[in-house]
Order: C-alpha cells, then structure tokens, then sequence
C-alpha cells in the first residue's frame, strides 16, 4: 500500500510540473510592451501633426469634389476631332517607349549579370551595383528635368530618361534571380570545360530567362505610361499635347487624350499577356 502511494504520489506530481510547464508554455504571446505602445503613439502623434501642418482638412476634400465635378462636367463629351495631332502624339510616345524599352532591356541584361555577386567578384559587382542603384534613386520626371536641359526639348531625352529608368528596374531585379539559382547545372557546365560564355548561355539563362521575359514585358508596360508623362516636361510624346491643351483649359480635348493613353495602356498591357503566354 505504502508504494502504491508512493507511486500516485509521484504520479500526481509528475502531472503537476507537466501542467506547469504548459501553463509556462502557453503564455500570452501577444502581451502587452511599452515599447510597442509608445511607438504606435509616437506614430498616431505624427499622423495628427501632419495633418495640422499639411492643411488637409474635410472641408477643402468637400470642395475639391465639387470642383471635380465641375470639371468633368466639361471633360464630357470628348472631343476627337483634332485627330492628326491626337495621333502624332500617340506614335511619338509609342516610338519612345519602343525603343527606350530595347536599349534598357538590353542594357540591363549585361549590368544585371555584372551585377550577381554569385557569378561576380565584388570588386565587380559593388560598383555595377552602386550605379543600378543611382538609376532608380530618381523619379523619372526629374530624370526627364535634367536631360532635357542636357540634350533639348524631344524625344531623346524622353529615350535617354526611359532608358535610365529601365535600367533602374530590370537591371536589378535580373541580377537578383541570378543570385537564387541553383548552382549545380552551373559546377556540371564547367565540369567539362566550358568557357565563361557557354556557362552563362547553358546553365544560368535557362534558369531566369522566363523571369527575365516577365521583368521585360513589365517595364515595355510601365515605360508606355512614363512616355506620356516625361513629356508633359518637354520631352516629347502625348504628355507635351496633354499639357497644352491643359493650358488652354480645352478640357474636352484633354478627356479625349487622356482616352487614347488609357487604350494605349490597354494594349500593351494585351500584348504583355501574349508574350508571357508564348515564353
């Protein structure tokens, strides 16, 4: 009898230091830390002082919706009649998107591969990695800003500001699917002696070249969007006529560019989907 009680006992306490333990284990994971609060006070003290400094208001989000209305009320209906000029603008801003989208993508296919520090030395990568960086560090109007100062008013500061943009984009985000491949097609290509070129054309680019096609048809996407708007600083393109007739508060015509940009966009946007199928 005396062991059986001793074993219950035993039993019992086992249970009991179990119990605690679970009870250790499920402690509340979501406690409260002062920290945590003062930060999120600190953030909602910010919020209120930016508003009262900003200005923003209810009252001026009451009347920009009235002005708003007042304005598409003269947007409406469009007017398409000066179709010659609807259509040269549209033809410049797709040539530049056109062609800043080629000489980016081909640029940043050489950078993006200088830049992978698993397939480069730093001393090659860091520098190549610095200047990606420096491209997309700027909006592309003040891209647009500084080339037009540079080269003139046209569309070759709107190809040069695009150029520079997509290199900003594609070049980094190549270089970083290049750094997560597998590297063992790698070590087998070079197992047989294959130079530098074979093992880049055999064993890397099978591996990221849907994603890099992705990455391609993305930026062809975005640049016909940024072609309009570079050129509303000169530029070249729609974005030029988009300002002007905003200048001469000819709002109709405005509703009818700004139509015509939004089924440019449609379009690429279509073909993009054709070249993603295909690849």
């Amino acid at each position: 009898m005396a062991g059986l009680t001793q074993d219950s006992s035993a039993v019992q306490n086992s249970s009991s230091t179990h119990a605690s333990r679970k009870a250790v284990n499920r402690e509340n994971p979501f406690k409260t830390s002062w920290t945590n609060r003062a930060i999120m006070a600190a953030i909602v003290a910010y919020l209120f002082y930016s508003f009262s400094t900003l200005g923003l208001t209810f009252d001026r989000l009451i009347i920009g919706f009235g002005e708003s209305e007042r304005l598409l009320a003269r947007m409406f209906p469009p007017d398409f009649s000066r179709t010659s000029l609807l259509l040269s603008g549209l033809a410049e801003s797709l040539q530049i998107a056109i062609i800043s989208s080629f000489f980016g993508i081909v640029i940043s296919l050489f950078l993006g591969l200088l830049a992978a520090r698993n397939m480069m030395p730093s001393i090659v990568s860091t520098p190549i990695r610095g200047f990606i960086a420096l491209c997309r560090s700027f909006h592309p109007v003040i891209i647009a800003i500084l080339f037009v100062k540079a080269v003139g008013f046209g569309a070759l500061a709107g190809i040069l500001t695009l150029v520079f943009a997509s290199i900003g984009f594609i070049a980094k985000l190549f270089a970083e699917a290049i750094e997560e491949i597998s590297f063992k097609p790698v070590e087998a290509i070079k197992a047989t002696g294959a130079s530098f070129t074979s093992v880049i054309l055999y064993a890397v680019m099978p591996q990221v070249f849907t994603r890099f096609i992705g990455f391609a048809s993305y930026q062809l996407d975005s640049n016909l969007r940024n072609s309009t708007m570079v050129g509303i600083v000169g530029a070249g393109g729609l974005g030029g006529t988009l300002f002007s007739a905003f200048q001469r508060f000819d709002y109709d015509f405005v509703a009818a560019i700004l139509m015509t940009i939004i089924a440019l966009i449609l379009v690429g946007e279509f073909l993009s989907n054709i070249v993603r199928r295909v690849f």
